[in-house]
């Protein structure tokens, strides 16, 4: 006997998916931006020799595949199951989050290394110019998150967008005082050593994205749930003797699901003792895909995965 929550139910936590269509204008403007943007600090960054501005625009071009990402995986979650996908293609989310990590610490260890190897000889940058370019990301960025900023409440994808793009504009700023500081003191150094911070924050930043992608990609409990907590509010429900194949696994960035067993030997309460269930960890732990056994007796304790 089981249960499960409504289709796309979702947890408690106040997470869920945008309609397909809700945020595609936020996503396509955003990328628009981006990539002109992207154009413009490439040509300057070649033209004025500044790896700072270089630095930018290869993480904002990292955003810019992380916004395409985004869309698409949000465009897949909302796709109905079928025979052989029969949780629909929710993980694409994972997968998403994981491919945009290693995309960006690559790009990133690359820019280090080169940052590094011109500390030793830095070029003459145009800070002027350096500041001008920049102050235009900052602006973009900015704008761009905050056309994702009414959604960060309840979806932990946009509230991703969000909180990436505000962080880019704050290395857009960054990269602003570098100018800033070479019109100051005429330090050409400046430019490799902000270059070297900027890549270090975004890797420092990436490395908590693509830790919890792997973790997730794995089918980790994720992070907000506690599973001995899981565990004893399943053991205390009335009539149950012993909660046993219990499994705690997320179905996308913003889905959980559960599995377990309950022992009750005086049988199953009904559909009423199910549905209430249900509700209940869907509000206390944000898990929205229940499925529970129930079974009379413990003769089901040697399950292969416990």
């Amino acid at each position: 006997m089981h249960t499960h929550s409504a289709p796309h139910s979702h947890h408690g936590h106040g997470h869920s998916h945008a309609q397909p269509g809700a945020y595609g204008r936020a996503f396509l403007i955003g990328t628009a931006l981006n990539v002109l943007f992207i154009g413009v600090e490439v040509g300057v960054g070649l033209g004025i020799q500044s790896l700072a501005l270089l630095a930018d625009a290869v993480h904002n071009l990292s955003d810019v595949l992380g916004l395409l990402l985004a869309w698409a995986a949000s465009w897949l979650t909302q796709q109905p199951p079928t025979a052989t996908y029969t949780y629909g293609f929710r993980r694409s989310s994972i997968l998403a989050a994981l491919f945009n990590g290693l995309l960006l610490m690559l790009a990133m260890g690359g820019i280090l290394w080169e940052a590094v190897q011109r500390l030793g000889q830095p070029a003459e940058v145009s800070g002027g110019l350096l500041m001008g370019v920049a102050g235009v990301g900052v602006v973009i960025n900015g704008l761009t998150a905050v056309m994702f900023m009414s959604g960060r409440h309840h979806d932990l994808n946009l509230r991703g967008a969000f909180l990436h793009m505000a962080a880019d504009a704050l290395v857009s700023l960054g990269v602003v005082l570098t100018g800033l500081g070479l019109l100051l003191t005429g330090w050409a150094w400046l430019d490799p050593v902000i270059s070297i911070a900027i890549a270090l924050f975004v890797l420092y930043t990436t490395w908590g994205l693509l830790s919890d992608a792997l973790r997730l990609s794995m089918d980790r409990v994720p992070r907000h749930i506690e599973p001995a907590l899981v565990q004893t509010f399943l053991q205390e429900l009335p009539g149950v003797q012993q909660v046993h194949d219990l499994h705690i696994w997320p179905m996308s960035t913003t889905e959980t699901a559960l599995t377990a067993h309950l022992v009750m030997p005086a049988g199953s309460p009904g559909d009423g003792f199910l549905a209430q269930l249900a509700q209940q960890l869907k509000q206390s732990f944000g898990i929205g895909h229940v499925t529970v056994q129930v079974e009379t007796d413990d003769q089901c304790r040697a399950c292969n995965l416990m």
